[in-house]
């Protein structure tokens, strides 16, 4: 049995369980319609490029710093290694990064060994 309470509205009376129903609301909802969010805005200016270092403000106001000459910046900033990772080979035995690598290894390793056993 259905009972009219109001447009929109309904009771349902079905074996002493009464269970209210509403009409489906249509529209925004409580949190409005979100909008999608925008990265920062990307800079094509090729001087801008050269003479700045874009991206590094950090804050709303203010400008990217200026590049300084080579001179004024540290000599280990210019032995960093910026490629892929270095394999096993390319590494020295006797090196940190060596036996870092081998651990990593190691644990892939076991870890997609032992994916799935239960203790």
């Amino acid at each position: 049995m259905c009972v009219l309470l109001n447009p929109g509205e309904a009771l349902l009376v079905t074996d002493a369980v009464i269970a209210r129903t509403y009409a489906a609301v249509k529209g925004k909802g409580k949190m409005g319609v979100k909008e999608a969010l925008q990265g920062p805005e990307v800079c094509k200016d090729p001087e801008i490029l050269t003479t700045h270092a874009v991206g590094v403000n950090i804050y709303k106001q203010g400008k990217d710093p200026e590049l300084r000459p080579d001179a004024e910046y540290p000599e280990w900033l210019f032995r960093l290694h910026l490629g892929p990772p270095k394999s096993l080979d390319e590494l020295d035995p006797e090196s940190w990064e060596y036996w870092k690598l081998i651990r990593k290894q190691h644990m892939w390793q076991h870890n997609k060994v032992h994916k799935g056993k239960k203790i």
